[in-house]
């Protein structure tokens, strides 16, 4: 975003895009870090400040005047209704896995339901939104159409805060090429899926574009009635419209004058106090650059680096062991003689498959000689 310090200021009631000659400085808030994990935390927590508190009933499954009948009768200690003549009788009471019996863990009313947050991590959600919302990557990857929109952040000019028709409202949104998003947004609508269809919130729809002004002077009724389209003033930016879901990079269109008033409630440029927030200024990366490998693989880093110490427990560094039953070169290291064995059973092997000679008749007849004497 430093690259390109200024925006466009678009005529709402021009269809020609491109034809913006008026340019404004970017505001130092779309320079804030986006930390997505921060983003996350408050929306996870400012969600739940607008539950109302649920419980059961304080006596639901205790309607019966229940007790065991304690041991020795063959039937578990459960408490059991009294009384006779009805098949109520003798039926477990009051525990969390009888029928009729209580639910284990009653809600109550006096549960946590909402959640503090930090002031200053309220504020650093919402510069982050904000700078996502400057990004049309991160625009384009949480869904919104910005193909026909001339560059993000959207910025038009303060003549529309007079606006105060619908009809008037929807030309505006075609001239700035947010018609698409606004139509995605209208077609998206369905029915909600599980038992929220039956407790007022019957539909489910995806966000469309957020206008945010300086003056209502008639835009928040001109684009209420807009499907999808929601209206928000610059002094009250709510983390819950910019980043929907804890999702980064809500498609916003501005109010030049809106736009002009963001340096004064956050800070502007080189740290400069905020003039509506106490002592407050924008918030700054740590890292100039946060190219984290680029800076681990660089000469400086490297020639101080010390080089890794192997493991004792690697498997690089154990010594593999190895069966000499099976490895002739351990055999060796444990005893010297066995490669003169080895050879020596070769040799002996070889020996008996060779083939044999036939006999001399000499040595036949020496054979039957002995047979013969032998025989007498």
């Amino acid at each position: 975003m430093a690259a390109r310090p200024v925006v466009s200021v678009q005529d709402p009631s021009s269809e020609d895009t491109l034809a913006s000659s008026k340019q404004v400085e970017l505001p130092a808030v779309f320079l804030a870090p986006i930390r997505p994990d921060i983003v996350t935390f408050v929306h996870t927590s400012m969600n739940k400040n607008k539950r109302q508190a649920y419980a059961v009933s304080a006596g639901a499954g205790h309607q019966t005047s229940a007790e065991s009948w304690g041991t020795g009768r063959a039937v578990a200690r459960i408490p059991r209704v009294p009384g006779g003549g009805t098949s109520r009788s003798g039926q477990g009471a009051f525990g969390n896995m009888c029928r009729g019996g209580r639910m284990f863990n009653p809600t109550k009313t006096w549960r946590k339901w909402h959640r503090k947050i930090n002031v200053n991590q309220r504020r650093y959600a919402v510069c982050s939104a904000l700078a996502a919302s400057a990004l049309p990557s991160l625009v384009m990857a949480r869904g919104h159409k910005i193909s026909k929109v001339v560059e993000c952040p959207v910025v038009m000019d303060s003549s529309a805060e007079n606006c105060d028709k619908t009809s008037k409202a929807m030309k505006i949104l075609e001239n700035l090429g947010a018609l698409e998003d606004v139509e995605k947004s209208k077609s998206s609508r369905q029915v909600r899926s599980g038992k929220g269809k039956m407790r007022n919130r019957r539909y489910v729809q995806r966000r469309g574009p957020l206008v945010v002004y300086a003056e209502d002077n008639g835009i928040n009724k001109a684009f209420r009635n807009i499907s999808g389209v929601e209206c928000a003033s610059v002094d009250r930016l709510n983390l819950l419209q910019l980043a929907p879901g804890g999702h980064l990079g809500r498609f916003v269109i501005f109010t030049e004058a809106a736009f002009a008033k963001l340096d004064s409630i956050f800070g502007g440029k080189n740290g400069a106090l905020s003039t509506e927030k106490k002592g407050y200024r924008v918030p700054r990366g740590m890292m100039t650059n946060s190219d984290l490998p680029r800076i681990i693989n660089s000469d400086e880093v490297q020639a101080k680096v010390v080089p890794a110490k192997l493991s004792a427990t690697a498997k690089t560094t154990k010594r593999l062991k190895k069966n000499p039953l099976k490895n002739l070169g351990t055999m060796v290291k444990l005893n010297p003689y066995a490669k003169k064995l080895q050879v020596q059973g070769r040799l002996a092997s070889a020996s008996k498959t060779a083939k044999k000679s036939k006999r001399t008749a000499a040595q036949k007849a020496a054979s039957k000689e002995f047979f013969s004497k032998m025989s007498a």
